[in-house]
């Protein structure tokens, strides 16, 4: 097999033929669109019908909705694809859940596409899989790498988050990169490792660095002097002081209608107090709380639960001044809840991305809860796809 090279959108050489699984609300693909890889999605796959709602509105193409467990190899093979992106459900393997791995029906799916390599007539040339911490220790981990072994592929793993990108958004995930050969990685010393730095996308050639040291106060203090202030990522017209103000986001649409069950938004409305939390829950759970301020760099992850919970599901935003190691007059801070739209920043979401108004605050949440950041992604996704000269 002639070993191909990274493409830019400029070179004129025929896109790489791309398959996107689990393609959620499309942060695969703006990964693919931000890594400037001359690619073209031929086709993407998800049960979920409100994601693909998303996922159609935003690219004008609505992915199959299909269980995957039911596609053959003929079927794959029918695409003709140069790579397989994949982001499967992540439930089997939280902390919070029972890691029943393998045993998870929910991982089934992801699996079964794994099994159909070996059947393949055209496997794929690189392979990309997403997923949550806690998956790189599962035996659907273990599966999956001895399927790749067995298949001529080479890999490289990362354990990344956002803060290393300079983004004050703290969501490590777990990331595997996999070549079939004789393609190689630019950073060739690395294969078969898994890592926890960004350097080889950075083209530094450092060694790998130890899990441990890479772990350290002092090493993620040292990434916080460098993210921006989470100031940068709201909608606010200026100040995030909102909790008697008039002021009103910056919103993909003032006028949008929501489920009655999250509140009416409209033109009538202050739009700013949708967000903010009841009192009754500031006094409630507000030492349970991630509190943070415009002016920080470092915010939680959010999950699907956020909005509909306070505890462990994201971080909320005091729009008053004060600071974090004095919180003693909680309700005072005139706490808010991120907006979908600053939640979607933080995933490094383009400008352009929107919801379709029937979509529900609660579903938007939960939507973005289950997506991926495409600040890490793209890249890693720029990585895989190049060659070394």
């Amino acid at each position: 097999m002639e070993s191909k090279c990274f493409r830019n959108s400029k070179d004129g050489e025929q896109p790489w033929r791309v398959l996107e699984f689990y393609s959620g609300i499309g942060g695969m693909r703006y990964s693919l669109i931000n890594a400037a890889v001359n690619a073209v999605v031929l086709e993407a796959f998800d049960i979920n019908d409100v994601a693909n709602d998303v996922y159609e509105h935003n690219f004008g193409h609505r992915p199959h909705q299909g269980n995957i467990q039911t596609l053959s190899a003929a079927d794959i093979d029918g695409y003709k694809a140069d790579a397989w992106l994949l982001s499967p459900p992540c439930q089997p393997y939280t902390r919070q859940g029972l890691q029943k791995g393998s045993k998870d029906a929910r991982a089934s799916s992801f699996l079964k596409i794994l099994e159909l390599i070996p059947d393949t007539t055209r496997p794929p040339l690189f392979l990309f899989v997403e997923n949550v911490v806690g998956f790189e220790t599962s035996d659907t981990h273990e599966m999956m790498m001895e399927i790749l072994r067995k298949n001529q592929f080479v890999t490289q793993e990362f354990i990344l988050s956002p803060l290393q990108f300079g983004i004050p958004y703290s969501r490590p995930r777990y990331y595997c990169l996999a070549k079939r050969k004789p393609l190689t990685f630019r950073s060739a010393q690395h294969d078969n490792q898994l890592l926890w730095s960004p350097g080889p996308l950075l083209w530094q050639d450092e060694n790998t660095i130890d899990k441990d040291d890479d772990q350290s106060q002092e090493y993620w203090d040292g990434l916080l002097q460098h993210c921006q202030p989470i100031e940068n990522f709201l909608e606010w017209k200026g100040s995030a002081n909102g909790c008697d103000s008039k002021s009103s986001f910056l919103a993909d649409n003032d006028s949008e209608k929501v489920d009655k069950d999250d509140g009416d938004i409209g033109h009538n409305s202050d739009f700013s107090s949708q967000y903010l939390v009841p009192s009754s829950l500031v006094k409630r759970w507000g030492n349970a709380m991630d509190i943070v301020f415009p002016h920080s760099k470092r915010c939680c992850c959010f999950t699907k639960s956020y909005y509909r919970y306070v505890k462990g599901t994201g971080s909320l935003l005091a729009t008053k001044q004060g600071t974090e190691k004095c919180k003693s007059s909680l309700e005072e801070l005139c706490l808010r809840y991120f907006t979908p739209r600053e939640v979607a920043n933080l995933h490094s979401f383009p400008a352009s991305f929107q919801f379709p108004q029937h979509v529900s605050l609660r579903q938007r949440y939960a939507l973005l809860g289950n997506s991926l950041s495409v600040g890490v992604v793209a890249p890693l996704l720029q990585y895989l796809f190049t060659e070394p000269p």
